[in-house]
């Protein structure tokens, strides 16, 4: 993964809580800049109104079960087991 560096200015108070959230738990600024950039800012939500969600499945069929959550090695790696 390539890394885009990212340089910015902080109040005194701003960089000494953040150096507190990193010693805290053991991560580098740097580190601890990402898991809040993880947390804060990636929408990590489920949407109600999602289709995905909402609408029923796209094929009705009858017939066999397919299985495929459960078998899907065998089913992409042509696996026999």
């Amino acid at each position: 993964m390539k890394l885009k560096v990212v340089q910015t200015k902080l109040t005194q108070l701003e960089y000494r809580l953040l150096r507190e959230y990193a010693e805290s738990r053991g991560l580098t600024i740097a580190e601890a800049l990402r898991e809040i950039i993880r947390k804060h800012v990636i929408d990590d939500r489920v949407y109600e109104s999602d289709p995905f969600f909402t609408e029923g499945p796209v094929v009705k069929r009858k017939g066999a079960v397919e299985k495929t959550s459960l078998e899907h090695n065998k089913i992409l790696y042509d696996e026999s087991k």
